[in-house]
């Protein structure tokens, strides 16, 4: 699985997180918004509680389909193509203050 993949590169045990969902655990894939209500599910909120971090569009729709909010990172695509989302930054370095303060 990707994400399993992805997090044992970084150093990071799933274990680590409260909740995690994939592609594997929903009917419907990006860009409907199965995925994030899942979560939110899982988590004890309610969707418009919410902050997603995307860097795909079809994520960002889902995201905002759902109910999130959304911060964008620009890593795959370019800022433009990114607009649907509420921030946009170009790394987690940067991510814009007003994104962790709503």
């Amino acid at each position: 699985i990707k994400m399993g993949a992805n997090l044992s590169e970084i150093g990071i045990p799933s274990s680590s997180f409260d909740a995690t969902i994939t592609g594997l655990d929903v009917v419907n894939k990006k860009p409907f918004p199965d995925i994030y209500l899942m979560a939110a599910e899982k988590l004890g909120l309610k969707p418009e509680e919410c902050l997603v971090v995307e860097d795909a569009i079809s994520g960002i729709t889902a995201a905002r389909r759902a109910g999130c909010r959304c911060l964008a990172i620009s890593t795959s695509f370019d800022r433009e193509m990114l607009s649907e989302a509420d921030w946009i930054c170009n790394s987690l370095e940067n991510v814009p203050e007003e994104a962790l303060k709503w």
